[in-house]
């Protein structure tokens, strides 16, 4: 039991980060967009989000096992 309850916890967080993901790609849309004049959208937002900030994101959300 307790191995499916720590693979069920593993899975929320995934989905938590996720999610927490997309909001910060909804930041920086609207921030990138407020620079431009213009809606960038979301595709050209999760680009740029992905090249410049991603990585830093995840490493920084990574779990402390």
């Amino acid at each position: 039991k307790i191995s499916n309850a720590m693979n069920g916890l593993n899975v929320a967080y995934e989905v938590a980060l996720q999610k927490a993901e997309q909001i910060e790609i909804l930041k920086h849309k609207w921030l990138e967009s407020e620079k431009v004049g213009y809606d960038i959208g979301f595709e050209s937002a999760q680009e740029s989000w992905d090249k410049n900030h991603a990585q830093n994101w995840r490493k920084s959300k990574r779990k402390v096992a």
